[in-house]
């Protein structure tokens, strides 16, 4: 039986979505000593009734052992990698009008959570990225996700230029986000088999995963600044394509 890593979620947010979708693979819940509101009764309250061990600790013992001075007070000791639903690929490229998500490379934890909740909100099947040179689920990464590392699948590949190739093969229309491209988001046909590619903080999209893309498309920029962090840009793409698929 293959080893479970053992890790800290830390936040409310991530705390809940941990307990709710996944209490088997907790371990414990970490608690601040002198919390005593509302949401921390909550939260030991779900946690006696799923027989979760309850551990109280001074505010700066928790720090040490989240590794941050963000706790809002509350962390759980947790067993395994994300809770999310193990779906693959394949059976998600099955589906009428599937959406998915591609990030090329996304390193900043804080990035690829936020990635993660805008991808939940928008109703996205699925994340794909790359296994290597990229963040994948951390603490950090569920606690900016505010519980979305625990329900978007985040699916990690080998070659990101195959899986794009993949994607064309079952009918999925691949749009890669680029400064450089000459249409404007809000000027292409988003409806359908869809996948939006967004690229790393600084460099973009790498040139196989451009050459791999459908068409390119861009955000109109009328300040100084040439480009957004890439989690706002991808936030605004999602729901550029949400409000589209909205009125197909």
């Amino acid at each position: 039986m293959a080893k479970h890593k053992t890790e800290i979620i830390f936040g409310f947010h991530a705390v809940e979505s941990a307990l709710k979708n996944d209490p088997a693979n907790i371990l414990q819940l970490l608690v601040e000593a002198n919390r005593h509101d509302k949401r921390i009764k909550s939260l030991l309250h779900t946690a006696e009734s799923q027989g979760i061990a309850i551990e109280t600790l001074k505010k700066t013992d928790l720090e040490k052992r989240c590794g941050s001075r963000k706790t809002q007070g509350v962390a759980v000791l947790y067993r395994g990698q994300s809770a999310a639903p193990q779906v693959s690929l394949e059976k998600l490229l099955q589906k009428d009008n599937v959406f998915l998500l591609v990030l090329d490379g996304i390193q900043d934890p804080h990035n690829l959570g936020a990635c993660l909740r805008s991808a939940d909100a928008a109703g996205v099947d699925g994340v794909i990225a790359p296994k290597d040179r990229a963040v994948g689920i951390t603490p950090v990464v569920r606690k900016v996700a505010c519980g979305a590392a625990e329900s978007v699948p985040f699916i990690q590949v080998t070659n990101l230029a195959r899986t794009l190739k993949q994607m064309q093969d079952a009918g999925v229309w691949i749009a890669g986000a680029a400064g450089e491209a000459d249409a404007l988001i809000y000027q292409v046909d988003l409806k359908g088999k869809l996948a939006l590619v967004m690229g790393a903080e600084e460099k973009g999209l790498r040139r196989l995963t451009r050459e791999n893309c459908d068409l390119l498309v861009k955000l109109p920029m009328a300040g100084q600044v040439e480009s957004l962090n890439v989690s706002v840009a991808t936030g605004i793409c999602l729901f550029e394509a949400v409000r589209q698929r909205l009125n197909d």
